[in-house]
């Protein structure tokens, strides 16, 4: 298959790149590098000995995402692109649905203009909100509790609604966790811009000397050491979570919804003294307030996927 992945130079979207190659597909990069690097597209490049063809463009740019779909014969779509801190979005809520809604608005107007109807979103599991209970299975209820996740979960209504409108869509939704590692090369990994919002950067900075401590953003949840529970699942599983949704849409399944995360929650300093065993070193740390639009408990329930994708996260 021909596949175009939006913000494939980003963290996700590079090491799906990867997946994709070494599987045998081909792939098409657009990204406007707001928070990403060409330099991660040579570094797959010279993982798989692949070219990528690649457009440095802005989604929300009509125009230029037809000039795409008109140049090259593309069977689906990978839709990663978008803004995508918690936090950065509760200070700037406008930025994040205009960017994010109107750049999958172009997207899929452009998608429908050339007849491709096959599309995998890069949602989150931020549309489950503060979850009643966990494990999340897919049936739990949505409600966003900060405008990232409802810019995701908004999207999904449009996705959804697209297809009731035209059943000839096949649309997978893949409501991520939290995504961490890298590729076991080492060449591609998560390298944010300006100080990273995702703890395992974070705590990566602090080891090497770039950053003097990690703020660890609350103690007082109702978890068992008082810190954010999360489920962490690897890169290259999400990845190849994508490449099993991309064989499932050639089946003709219309709209479908999974979760991607391993079905175990770890907390901030659980996932610390993890990291202080693997590098034998101390990770100084200091608790502050609570981050605005973070929740106490959130991990999966991933069987959907296991029954009908036959995925599950190995950690690699």
């Amino acid at each position: 298959m021909n596949i175009l992945l939006t913000g494939g130079a980003g963290y996700i979207g590079s090491h799906t790149c990867v997946m994709l190659l070494e599987q045998g597909h081909d792939v098409i990069v657009v990204d406007n590098l707001c928070n990403s690097k060409v330099e991660s597209l040579k570094r797959v490049e010279k993982i798989t000995g692949k070219k990528i063809p690649f457009y440095q463009k802005d989604l929300c740019n009509l125009p230029s995402i037809n000039e795409i779909f008109t140049q090259n014969s593309i069977d689906a779509v990978i839709h990663f692109a978008g803004l995508k801190s918690v936090a950065e979005s509760v200070d700037q809520p406008l930025t994040y649905y205009q960017n994010n809604i109107d750049g999958t608005l172009v997207l899929c107007e452009a998608m429908q203009a050339h007849g491709v109807k096959h599309l995998v979103f890069s949602s989150s599991a931020t549309v489950y909100g503060n979850p009643e209970t966990v494990p999340i299975d897919e049936n739990a209820p949505v409600g966003a509790f900060n405008p990232y996740g409802r810019s995701k979960l908004f999207i999904e209504e449009i996705l959804s609604d697209l297809y009731v409108s035209d059943k000839s869509w096949n649309i997978a939704l893949l409501r991520y966790f939290n995504p961490v590692g890298a590729h076991f090369s080492g060449l591609i990994g998560e390298d944010p811009f300006g100080r990273p919002n995702n703890l395992m950067p974070y705590v990566s900075q602090v080891a090497v000397g770039k950053l003097p401590e990690l703020m660890v953003y609350g103690d007082d949840y109702d978890t068992p050491d008082g810190t954010g529970v999360r489920d962490y699942i690897h890169v290259m599983d999400l990845a190849k979570g994508h490449l099993k949704a991309l064989e499932k849409l050639t089946s003709d399944p219309g709209l479908v919804i999974y979760n991607q995360g391993t079905g175990k929650g770890y907390s901030v300093l659980e996932m610390v003294t993890a990291f202080e065993k693997a590098a034998g070193k101390k990770i100084p740390y200091k608790i502050v307030g609570r981050r605005p639009g973070d929740i106490p408990t959130c991990y999966a329930d991933p069987s959907s996927a296991e029954k009908e994708l036959g995925w599950t996260a190995l950690g690699y």
